[in-house]
């Protein structure tokens, strides 16, 4: 059975909101529900005595055992390659540098000439949880330039809105969910803070940064407010790693945390009781 990228797209959107990793349910519930529930070896009726959750242990523990069998930063650096925010390298250099080490090529892509993201690529010989994974050639094309390419530091950035801390903003079209740092709910279609079921965002390139847009419209600010609508003048955010942020700052608060199928207003700054960074998470 062919296993193509499955678990580590799981993986890497889920350490996206890694500095609060196990209090985000509804982001690991997310992740298993797109990418865990692809695999039919993880079906309920594999098990000969299934417990509720067996499946979401056996994919995340296996997501995490497999990833740190590619420490891809070490590797690189290995060859040369390190990050830095002056020197750039060319496409054929990293993937000489990885697939010394893992065997075969990787897909690598990039934000125009910044990588962004390494995928890997494997054939599973038996079920997930204790089945053997088998390298192989990546059947998606790298989307980085030949030559050129900046693989910066972290907390670095270079125009595309994202580069800074665990997680990445998106590129122009992409689609994802807003999600809260306390592991409480995410924002919905009108802009608001609720622990209903998310709104999906896509974000559009404008200037130096990007505008969001929900179902129901632009999204902006206004008057201290986070809102979307039909009505609403979309504001150009940016984005620090995967942190949304307005006029520089990724400070976000509310008044109160919602519950059941409460919204809340979600306020720029810190000016509210409850304070929080509202982190993207593509779809």
């Amino acid at each position: 059975m062919a296993l193509v990228q499955v678990l580590f797209n799981a993986l890497l959107h889920a350490i996206v909101l890694a500095r609060h990793l196990w209090g985000r349910r509804i982001l690991l519930a997310a992740r298993m529900g797109k990418h865990g529930t692809c695999i039919s070896t993880l079906a309920t009726s594999c098990y000969s005595s299934y417990t509720t959750g067996d499946e979401a242990v056996d994919f995340f523990v296996r997501t995490v055992a497999l990833f740190k069998t590619l420490p891809t930063y070490t590797w690189l650096s290995n060859a040369g390659i390190t990050p830095s925010s002056s020197k750039t390298y060319t496409l054929s250099a990293l993937q000489a540098a990885i697939k010394s080490a893992f065997g075969q090529q990787v897909y690598f892509g990039c934000d125009g000439s910044t990588l962004n993201e390494i995928w890997y690529y494997h054939n599973t010989k038996g079920n997930i949880a204790s089945g053997t994974f088998i390298p192989v050639a990546p059947v998606d094309t790298s989307t980085c330039p030949s030559s050129g390419i900046q693989y910066l530091p972290k907390g670095s950035s270079s125009g595309g809105g994202g580069g800074g801390g665990s997680g990445s903003g998106p590129s122009s079209g992409d689609k994802g969910t807003l999600v809260i740092s306390t592991g409480t709910g995410c924002v919905l279609s009108a802009g608001t803070w609720s622990t209903q079921t998310c709104a999906t965002f896509t974000a559009t390139a404008s200037g130096s940064g990007f505008t969001l847009k929900s179902s129901k419209g632009n999204c902006g600010v206004s008057s201290g407010s986070f809102t979307c609508g039909s009505g609403v003048t979309a504001t150009v955010f940016t984005f620090s790693g995967a942190d949304l942020a307005y006029s520089g700052s990724t400070a976000f608060s509310a008044n109160s945390v919602p519950s059941g199928t409460t919204q809340v207003t979600i306020l720029s700054g810190s000016s509210g009781s409850q304070d929080f960074q509202i982190e993207w998470s593509a779809s």
